[in-house]
């Protein structure tokens, strides 16, 4: 896998009688000849044991970190970014920083890393993070596997420059989003589904939208900027949804003229199927897994009915989008949820587009984990 290019070593019988080490050093990575495959950031408790850094040995100083930094600015130079000040500035294994994220929001930067081994170089980060332009603040955030017994641990902290009043406010394509990098796992704006809000927003003028996993409303934003007709917002948690009217204000749309509900999803879509209510565009982007009161949900165990209940509130020619982030469910077994759902629900869908993250989000081709985010948007019949 190594000579193939993917940057990842999996814990098995051969990594368990490696030499001990420390989480966070480095070693090299050789074959049975003694050749050198790579120099690697070591988690030896982890099921990822080992992420490549280089196929050279290096030294994990300042002076590396802003060479990965200016190939992670070249690489989004073709990008065309409009009116916003939130991207992701390094994707992980996209920008050979396996396990390292760092993402721009307006005068601030996030660094969030996915394997405890980076811990011991976030100064190392931070200062060479110091010569980007225009950040005051620069945060940090570990995120585990299992996030939810993490507690604190999943909360920012300031690694370099001066505290920022929370919450931000950013702008992507030119609407206004409340973010927050120290408070809870998740910022409030997805930026992996900036270019998907956009090409929404263009989608919803005139319609009857209905928004479930709503979060904070980024997508229920873009649809009544673009002039949807009315927004319905649903998420299980009312805080959440406190967060989507004042997104909402924050763009100059009243709140009172939408409809935002808190509730399990599933019970929300069997009310409003039982009501009789009807949309032209039903959009949903879940969680990979969540639990409320009510049910439970997993992609691949819970996308398909989700699909069969929205299917009874669409008319011929209405729209349904779908989104998942789930990283071991690829497009095609995505589909076939799509297609249990719709055969279930008696109807039938045909796909008129297909996406994933945006631009500042890359991945190698020899890193099929890279590509996650699945975005699907279907007609009915």
């Amino acid at each position: 896998m190594l000579q193939l290019g993917h940057p990842w070593v999996i814990a098995d019988r051969y990594t368990a009688r490696w030499p001990k080490a420390a989480c966070g050093s480095l070693a090299d990575l050789v074959d049975e000849g003694g050749r050198l495959l790579g120099t690697a950031l070591l988690d030896p408790a982890a099921r990822v044991v080992a992420r490549v850094l280089a196929a050279e040995r290096i030294e994990l100083d300042p002076a590396w970190v802003a060479t990965r930094l200016a190939a992670a600015g070249r690489l989004r130079s073709w990008l065309d970014l409009g009116d916003t000040t939130a991207w992701r500035l390094v994707n992980g294994e996209g920008d050979a920083l396996p396990g390292l994220t760092v993402d721009r929001y307006g005068e601030a930067l996030l660094v969030q890393y996915y394997t405890r081994a980076w811990e011991p170089h976030l100064a190392v980060i931070a200062r060479a993070l110091q010569a980007v332009g225009g950040v005051r603040a620069i945060y940090g955030k570990f995120r585990p596997q299992q996030t939810r017994a993490a507690g604190d641990a999943v909360k920012g902290r300031l690694l370099a420059g001066t505290p920022l009043s929370a919450p931000l406010t950013v702008v992507e394509h030119g609407l206004r989003y409340r973010v927050d990098l120290t408070g809870d796992l998740h910022t409030g704006l997805f930026l992996d589904q900036r270019d998907n809000r956009r090409a929404f927003r263009r989608r919803c003028a005139g319609q009857q939208v209905l928004n479930l996993f709503a979060y904070t409303g980024a997508f229920s934003v873009a649809a009544a900027a673009g002039g949807a007709g009315r927004v319905t917002t649903v998420d299980a948690a009312p805080r959440y949804l406190e967060g989507a009217r004042k997104n909402f204000r924050l763009n100059g749309l009243d709140p009172a003229g939408h409809e935002f509900v808190a509730g399990d999803c599933f019970a929300e879509l069997q009310k409003l199927n039982r009501a009789g209510r009807r949309f032209d565009v039903v959009f949903m982007d879940p969680p990979s897994f969540s639990t409320t009161r009510e049910s439970r949900f997993t992609t691949s165990g819970g996308t398909a009915e989700l699909v069969q209940l929205s299917l009874g509130l669409l008319p011929p020619g209405g729209l349904l989008v779908t989104s998942s982030n789930h990283q071991k469910v690829d497009l095609a077994d995505y589909l076939k949820e799509l297609r249990r759902g719709a055969l279930a629900a008696g109807r039938e869908l045909r796909v008129i587009e297909t996406a994933g993250q945006g631009g500042d989000f890359p991945y190698p081709v020899t890193f099929p984990e890279g590509r996650y985010l699945k975005y699907v948007v279907s007609v009915v019949e």
